[in-house]
């Protein structure tokens, strides 16, 4: 050992984004697991884990595997309000509300 050297590993790096490439994978596989979501009639996979899991177990394995733990989450929640959103627009037309 030198006079400055030290036994300590060194710190590691700040997490780096995800670079286009592992980017375009998160989208796909989220894509793959909201389709077949869809064709199950799970709105909410949060909510109804259980049974998303068991419906779409190994596109959930995907999409948990290429995307980041954060983007997950996040893409879960932002499917739930888009269709809330989708919802109330469709009733908004069904009473022939107008375009303020």
């Amino acid at each position: 050992m030198g006079l400055f050297s030290s036994d300590k590993p060194a710190e590691p790096s700040t997490p780096q984004p995800p670079n286009r490439s592992q980017r375009a994978l998160c989208w796909e596989a989220r894509d793959l697991y909201f389709g077949c979501l869809d064709k199950n009639n799970i709105i909410d996979p949060l909510k109804n884990e259980e049974e998303a899991l068991k419906a779409c177990g190994k596109e959930s394995k995907r999409y948990e595997k290429d995307c980041a733990a954060s983007w997950v989450k996040y893409f879960k929640q932002r499917r739930v309000m888009e269709k809330k959103k989708e919802e109330m627009i469709n009733d908004l037309k069904k009473e022939n509300a107008e375009k303020l």
